[in-house]
């Protein structure tokens, strides 16, 4: 039998390591699943629900693996459904590949059924590598670019495979003219900087007073170098929420996330520097970045691309953040004074002491941010956490403290609503022997939660650890939004846009095989997610939560305060409970602690 354009597809991936696509049946690729019968599913076929999170699972697959991930889908529709999990990928810089159908070469340009300009709808997406395969001979060529540039560049490629092509006999390449012969294989590589840059950065880190270190996701892999220069320096450490898992928040001197869904002191901490030290981050926002020109600034990234972003940095670096530390330690000096630390020490201390205290402030019926906080006690030492944007996220991003082998992750450029439970599911196809859980809202969960547990349902019993828990923050509110609109427009809360339907979560996992339980008291939070965390397969909680409890921003300000009260007089449905829990919340920060903290104003 002869080796047909799309079984040679399959093989190449193969070759290349690559276990699992995460992908949707469609005719548009109906050569491609033919072979995938012939290969006896080799790589496995993971069968979502809908193209989109087809490529969330690649995305969360990728996250956690730290190798590429591949999705597929048909023409037309199914490949236009991958494009929001696609620029997922793009903007948190993670490599995926994806394979997607095309209409025959005899019908393009004739206005077909699903004929998409496919070249030209994925040109932003995959910007780094696209292209269609109109004959056998472009293979292996097309696949390995598509491969290596996704993994070199930690970004989206895309192969573009019509349907007659898929049928065609495979023919390699020749050594002939334009001709274009490949190989397998991703060299491992780790760039440093210039040695006289090396001794630039020092210089200006040597001379702060107060340092503080900004790490992202690139820092991952330099968690001791990471800790040797703050601890040299006197230095804190903030994180971005890509690189939440990067760093131990159980240390004293990290002040945990910085941003809009950060902590005050890592707010205090770039407020109050003359140093910054960026680590593999683009973090974008520059407002929560010291004042331009009161501090001197160095970066380190791996890609020449991203440095110099965000701030006025004195001076660039690029390289790998593990091997450019480790060159870089040397030639710094260690700091006599600890004052700049011990007040970092404090402000970090006395903030853990705030959360403890919202969250357990009363609220109707559950707290959200008391769901979260219990949760943290209980992390096995091995948990992958995905969280879904929205409301959700704040209470993910401070409440929970990362450390060891924990991983978590989230949508951090895009922001996009339902990454939560794919990412999850992604997770559990890179290490079925982990625990995952999924902190995703109610409208998430249904935008597209409740339709991928029917994908959990069909291979839990795959995984060697069953447990997958998704917690649902039921507020019936779409909570985010609706505390943007009263704190940036001082506009009261919008029902028929905001609201959204109570639904039995836990009632659907169940009838799909699956543990579920609806959580409508507080004294039943920690019970419950002990349960669903011994349990013998993935289980789903429904937290009744207040949307009244506000996910005040680290810096807020009076005048948000006063939006939020404006939107009460302005006739909000929820304003009494939200004015109530706004101001219960926000006093936290000012009750008498066990430790002495100065609030600036």
């Amino acid at each position: 039998m002869s080796t047909k354009v799309s079984d040679y597809v399959l093989q190449r991936l193969r070759e290349w390591g690559v276990e699992r696509v995460f992908a949707y049946p469609g005719d548009g690729i109906n050569g491609l699943l033919a072979a995938w019968g012939r290969a006896e599913n080799d790589p496995r076929f993971i069968q979502s629900r809908h193209e989109e999170m087809s490529a969330f699972e690649a995305v969360g697959y990728a996250k956690f693996s730290g190798r590429v991930g591949v999705c597929a889908a048909t023409s037309g529709p199914g490949a236009i459904h991958l494009l929001n999990g696609l620029y997922d990928a793009k903007l948190d810089h993670v490599p995926v590949v994806a394979i997607v159908g095309q209409t025959n070469r005899s019908a393009m340009g004739g206005s077909y059924q699903q004929e998409v300009d496919l070249v030209s709808l994925y040109k932003d997406v995959a910007s780094d590598f696209c292209e269609m395969v109109t004959v056998p001979e472009q293979l292996p060529n097309v696949l390995d670019r598509a491969l290596r540039t996704a993994m070199a560049r930690r970004s989206v490629t895309a192969v573009i495979i019509p349907a007659d092509v898929q049928e065609l006999d495979y023919s390699p390449p020749e050594h002939a003219f334009k001709m274009v012969p490949s190989s397998l294989g991703m060299p491992h590589y780790a760039p440093v900087p210039d040695d006289e840059d090396l001794t630039r950065a020092a210089e200006v880190l040597n001379a702060g007073d107060k340092v503080a270190l900004l790490i992202g996701q690139g820092a991952r892999q330099a968690r001791t170098e990471v800790m040797e220069t703050a601890d040299r320096l006197g230095a804190g450490v903030a994180k971005a929420l890509l690189g939440k898992d990067a760093f131990d928040d159980d240390l004293p001197y990290v002040t945990g996330a910085i941003g809009l869904l950060g902590t005050r002191p890592s707010y205090e901490m770039m407020r109050d520097c003359d140093t910054l030290l960026v680590v593999g981050s683009s973090f974008p926002y520059t407002q929560f970045l010291p004042e331009f020109g009161k501090a001197r600034a160095v970066q380190i990234d791996i890609d020449p691309h991203m440095v110099g972003l965000r701030y006025p940095f004195e001076v660039n670096l690029v390289g790998d953040a593990t091997r450019t530390l480790r060159r870089l330690l040397p030639l710094l000096e260690p700091t006599t004074d600890r004052s700049w630390r011990e007040t970092i020490e404090d402000n970090v201390a006395r903030w853990w002491e705030v959360m403890q205290r919202r969250a357990t402030v009363e609220a109707d019926p559950i707290n959200p941010e008391y769901v979260t906080h219990a949760l943290n006690d209980l992390l096995p030492e091995n948990v992958i956490l995905s969280s879904d944007s929205g409301s959700a996220a704040n209470w993910y991003a401070r409440h929970l403290k990362l450390r060891g082998a924990m991983r978590g992750s989230l949508s951090g450029t895009l922001a996009t609503m339902g990454p939560g439970v794919p990412y999850a599911i992604g997770a559990k196809f890179a290490h079925g022997d982990r625990p995952a859980i999924a902190l995703v809202g109610d409208g998430a969960m249904q935008m597209n939660g409740m339709a991928e547990l029917i994908t959990v349902a069909k291979y839990w019993q795959d995984w060697e650890d069953p447990r997958l828990v998704v917690a649902v923050f039921n507020n019936q509110d779409l909570n985010q939004v609706t505390w943007e609109m009263r704190a940036m427009e001082g506009a009261p809360q919008f029902l028929p846009s905001q609201s959204i339907p109570d639904v039995a979560y836990a009632d659907f996992a169940r009838s799909l095989g699956l543990h579920g339980m609806r959580i409508e008291k507080p004294g039943e939070v920690e019970g419950a997610w002990k349960a669903a965390l011994s349990a013998d397969r993935p289980c789903v909680l429904d937290f009744l939560t207040d949307p009244a409890v506000p996910p005040i921003p680290p810096h807020a300000t009076l005048d948000q305060i006063e939006a939020a009260a404006a939107s009460v007089l302005k006739g909000d449905s929820d304003r009494v409970a939200m004015v109530r829990q706004g101001f219960k919340a926000k006093v936290q920060e000012f009750l008498p602690g066990h430790r002495h903290h100065t609030e600036r104003q």
